[in-house]
């Protein structure tokens, strides 16, 4: 499934594209990665950028040897038959380079962008990776669930090898799904490394419904990353970000289960009230720095290898940038030819 690694450790580090007007971080920047000894290639979906199964399948024809990884795919706005014909399209143009990473994303996206009712995301997550497993095996689909239903549907063609499915999890019913279905998990900022241990048990519950044991799934962190020459820079930038964070209802329960609730509270009260001051003096420096990777190359590579340290597989960087020589210099600071030297 997946190229050799050179790694410290032989571990794998991705980088995750960003398809957007002026960061120069789309499909040139993927061949560009590979050529420097990436591992992974990460794919978002959402914000109006390109479908990333569509860009996989490009990425696919223009590269040889870097996995190719969607990060991460709501499930709710492409009917799994849907959902498996692309699948099935990028990965006969990459064979055995795909990752399928799922996710139940938020009510933002899914109700809002889309119009599309965030109802019960633990069971929509579930029954979509059932259904989407049937499919890829090549059988006719008969499955009616509590929130998806199919019948009769069957592909033309199929993966030339089986695709394996990463689940993005943060809560504890979800990590533990992840362990019961899954081939990997994808965590994300939120998962400190002081929070592995326990998002590692969370992985095993779910593990041993299905006989087997955390170990046997892919722990990949997806880091969002701002390498810069000024401390404070980053951390004002990154103080705005876990503001989000704290008023979003997604993510309200893991800030929480960071032990923040007094923090989430005060920002949801500063929402009430308009006052973004409020807002962003509720996320103390502390917080900021437990949770973020911001700083020069040198600070940034020693958060990675503590991530590395603290149980994670695959670090997909994910460079936090306004422009494209931004993009440039956090890619380049993580480059395997570069990082491997550090």
């Amino acid at each position: 499934m997946s190229s050799e690694c050179t790694k410290p450790g032989g571990r794998r580090i991705g980088l995750m594209l960003w398809p957007t007007p002026g960061l120069d971080a789309g499909f040139e920047r993927g061949v560009a990665a590979e050529a420097v000894g990436y591992d992974d290639l990460w794919f978002p979906d959402g914000e109006g950028m390109q479908d990333p199964i569509a860009l996989a399948a490009a990425l696919g024809v223009a590269t040889r040897r870097v996995r190719l990884c969607t990060g991460i795919v709501p499930v709710y706005n492409r009917p799994p038959a849907v959902l498996a014909t692309g699948v099935v399209a990028a990965e006969q143009r990459a064979p055995g380079r795909l990752v399928l990473g799922l996710g139940s994303s938020t009510s933002n996206m899914v109700d809002r962008w889309y119009g599309i009712p965030f109802e019960r995301p633990v069971q929509r997550v579930r029954e979509v990776v059932t259904l989407l497993r049937q499919i890829l095996r090549g059988e006719k689909s008969d499955f009616r669930g509590e929130t998806i239903r199919s019948h009769g549907f069957r592909l033309k063609e199929h993966p030339s090898a089986p695709v394996p499915i990463y689940l993005a999890a943060m809560g504890p019913r979800m990590l533990q799904l992840t362990g019961e279905v899954a081939d990997g998990v994808v965590l994300n900022d939120m998962t400190t490394p002081d929070r592995m241990d326990w998002a590692l048990e969370q992985l095993d519950v779910g593990a041993k419904r299905a006989g087997r044991r955390v170990d046997q799934l892919e722990i990949v962190m997806r880091r969002a990353i701002l390498v810069c020459d000024e401390e404070a820079e980053g951390r004002e930038f990154f103080r705005r970000h876990f503001a989000f964070y704290a008023s979003a209802p997604a993510y309200q329960d893991t800030v929480i289960r960071l032990g923040y609730k007094d923090a989430v509270e005060e920002v949801r009260a500063g929402y009430a009230a308009r006052d973004r001051a409020r807002i962003t003096a509720a996320i103390s420096d502390d917080m900021v720095e437990r949770v973020f990777v911001f700083g020069d190359e040198g600070r940034c590579r020693g958060r990675l290898r503590a991530d590395y340290e603290s149980g994670i597989e695959t670090v997909a960087v994910s460079p936090q940038a306004e422009d494209a020589a931004g993009f440039e210099r956090t890619a380049r600071a993580f480059a395997p030819d570069v990082f491997a030297r550090a």
